[in-house]
């Protein structure tokens, strides 16, 4: 059943378009974010690029904690999943009122690297916490606020693995067991099959540019049929030849 979320008494109709990219380790939801930000900018649309947990200088400090490694030289105190789920709200609270709703709020498309589906992925089907009370945080924090659409970057856990090995930043979920992945990508699979209208699920092996393209004509489709959306585009100036 989708998230019913109640009223805020700033309630209001959102001048731009809320799109996340959500994925399993190694994905290349960063690199297709980037894409899609480049195709809209080209068309004279303001882009906000963005990510979770993240994207104000207080929620990168949060992230910073989130995701350090556990493998150090001296031994580190380890993160419950209630406190990692605590951290990414909190994170989040910043990340809503102070990046994500002014730039909707000045008609751009904002494009965010993860938002509460991971949420559910990581913290409620992986690591086994109550997702009622997960969705409850959500709504305690973010009111009715949703994206308008959601990017499943679809691929084998051994593939996006093996793509993450060959970074050389290892961060802390990158360490879990294969297991954990597992499970990551058992919730993302089942969330798409619940909200098949926001989340559209997407072939991650193909090669990026093919993805780039199909992610693309999904998105342009999006905002070219709603009749909800008021985006800002940049005024082009005529070139002088």
């Amino acid at each position: 059943m989708e998230l019913k979320l109640p009223r805020t008494r700033k309630s209001r109709v959102l001048r731009g378009a809320f799109i996340t990219f959500e994925g399993t380790e190694g994905s290349g939801k960063s690199t297709q974010c980037r894409q899609l930000a480049r195709f809209f900018r080209n068309q004279g649309y303001q882009v906000l690029e963005t990510r979770e947990p993240g994207g104000t200088p207080l929620a990168e400090g949060i992230r910073k904690l989130f995701l350090t490694s556990s493998k150090a030289k001296q031994p580190r105190e380890l993160i419950t999943p209630a406190c990692e789920s605590m951290l990414i709200f909190a994170a989040r609270s910043q990340h809503i009122t102070h990046a994500i709703q002014p730039a909707l709020d000045k008609g751009m498309i904002v494009l965010c690297d993860r938002f509460f589906d991971s949420t559910l992925a990581y913290q409620g089907y992986a690591r086994n916490l109550n997702r009622t009370f997960l969705n409850k945080a959500q709504q305690f924090i973010a009111d009715e606020f949703q994206p308008h659409l959601t990017f499943f970057l679809d691929i084998p856990i051994q593939i996006g693995l093996a793509r993450r090995r060959q970074s050389k930043k290892q961060d802390r979920l990158d360490q879990e067991s294969l297991g954990f992945h597992q499970r990551v990508h058992r919730g993302f699979l089942a969330l798409a099959k619940q909200y098949p209208k926001r989340i559209k699920k997407v072939d991650a092996r193909q090669s990026p540019q093919a993805l780039a393209s199909h992610i693309a004509a999904i998105a342009e489709d999006m905002i070219h049929h709603s009749t909800t959306l008021r985006l800002t585009r940049s005024v082009q100036k005529p070139s002088i030849r």
